[in-house]
């Protein structure tokens, strides 16, 4: 049996709950790791003063736009990828990656050149005061100079996960989050480099990833990356895109919303964009477990619907539903419970503890309602009808939140800054549930033929 058709077994005949959790939980661990690393540096910045700790708040808006463009590319060709290998067509899988992987680090460098160029101007736009504006641009100088990589590595990730390869993918992330946290402890702690240090751990372990990651792709995925083998085609390009859109939508527009929630935070001073940065690093490590498994199940939604295999999709939807629902809803209810204990972790100030517990709680409750809008934003993604995908994405990511800054803060002050995002996740739940329905009343499994 060739490798093409025991990949095909796999996908096709492993039971579904299994499958999700093979593929579900490496991908869940690599986030949980790239988020302690995210959650190291604002612990051990935070030793530093609380303006030094905003600072990496600040600059959490430049990943997640790295971040956002990285997973349209990597979702968008590992769509393909696996669509394409559940038609036994390792070439066109090929051409999807490599195309993807060179315009990603393509698009690194001109993040590099112009961050880098603009640096001062950049942290400013996005919220900095003038005493967060120095440490901001300490911090901003490595991560945009590690920009080609990060990208690139997040590329390679999900094209490993689209392969079935989700062990290799958590491997080379969580290499390079472990070696972060180190670095923070050296770094900062020890050498007393501050939120400089912390930057430079995180360049130097995200490019530690990617030379990892790239050498797994190399050698295990059954298609490979060739700069012979990128297309000259727009419409690939434009077909990554769209697939790959709802990524975009709800990395990227975060990041545009930080930026908004940074600025209209700024009249409550330092302590309250600390709080919010605290909070908000700690909800993505709690929702990243409900994102992994709904990576999990990406792969497998796409390489079944493509096969034709639907009852296998439509139990892979109730699954992963059913498994956030547990999961993250026990953790949602313990940080509602420990808001206060779980602040003063990262940050001992007591006016940051205030406001970060209640913003906490808030958080927490519209973390109830993610598992029912992340597996359904991930299966219209994976069976390519990214309309509906990005719709929902824009409610969670964007269209609602930011209105609610804009015009909220003004009339209910500090209390619109904290409640924005958790009235934007109880609406992407709620509007999701009807295409949860919709799906599992739409497609039959073809009857074998004899």
């Amino acid at each position: 049996m060739t490798n093409a058709e025991q990949h095909y077994k796999k996908m096709t005949e492993t039971p579904v709950s299994m499958l999700i959790l093979n593929l579900g939980i490496p991908t869940t661990i690599s986030m949980l790791i790239t988020n302690i690393y995210n959650m190291a540096d604002t612990y051990f910045v935070g030793t530093v003063g609380e303006s030094a700790q905003a600072a990496t708040g600040v600059l959490f808006t430049v990943q997640a736009v790295m971040q956002g463009i990285a997973f349209m590319l990597g979702h968008g060709s590992g769509t393909f990828i696996a669509r394409s290998l559940a038609s036994k067509d390792a070439d066109t899988a090929t051409r999807y990656i490599s195309s993807a992987f060179f315009l990603g680090g393509g698009v690194g460098f001109v993040i590099l050149a112009l961050g880098l160029l603009f640096l001062q101007p950049l942290v400013q736009f996005l919220g900095s005061t003038p005493t967060i504006v120095p440490h901001a641009m300490d911090y901003g100088f490595w991560i945009l100079l590690a920009a080609p990589f990060i990208i690139c590595s997040l590329i390679l990730n999900n094209g490993l996960r689209y392969e079935g390869k989700a062990f290799y993918a958590m491997f080379g992330l969580t290499t390079g989050g472990i070696l972060n946290i180190i670095g923070d402890y050296v770094l900062v702690i020890r050498c007393n480099m501050g939120v400089y240090g912390a930057g430079l751990a995180t360049a130097a372990s995200q490019v530690v990833s990617f030379c990892i990651l790239l050498f797994m792709y190399l050698k295990m995925a059954q298609s490979t990356i060739r700069l012979s083998a990128v297309s000259r085609e727009a419409r690939l390009y434009l077909a990554v895109c769209q697939v790959g859109f709802p990524s975009l939508i709800r990395q990227g527009l975060t990041s545009v919303t930080t930026g908004v929630l940074n600025n209209v935070t700024k009249p409550f001073g330092d302590a309250a964009i600390a709080a919010m940065s605290v909070v908000n690093r700690y909800s993505n490590f709690l929702m990243c477990v409900g994102l992994g498994m709904g990576q999990g199940f990406q792969p497998v939604a796409s390489f079944n619907f493509q096969a034709e295999k639907y009852d296998r999709v439509k139990k892979g939807l109730l699954f992963t539903t059913t498994f956030g629902l547990l999961f993250v809803g026990g953790m949602a209810v313990i940080s509602m419970l420990f808001a206060e204990p779980i602040i003063q972790i990262f940050q001992k100030h007591s006016e940051v503890i205030e406001i970060g517990a209640r913003a906490l709680r808030f958080a927490a409750f519209g973390m109830l309602f993610m598992p029912f809008s992340t597996p359904v934003n991930m299966l219209y993604q994976s069976i390519q009808q990214p309309t509906i995908s990005s719709i929902l994405s824009l409610i969670r990511s964007g269209a609602v939140t930011i209105p609610l800054l804009l015009f909220g803060v003004p009339f209910l002050g500090l209390l619109g800054v904290q409640i924005a995002q958790p009235v934007a996740d109880v609406l992407a739940g709620l509007c999701s549930i009807p295409f949860i329905f919709r799906f599992l009343h739409s497609y039959q499994d073809q009857p074998a033929k004899i």
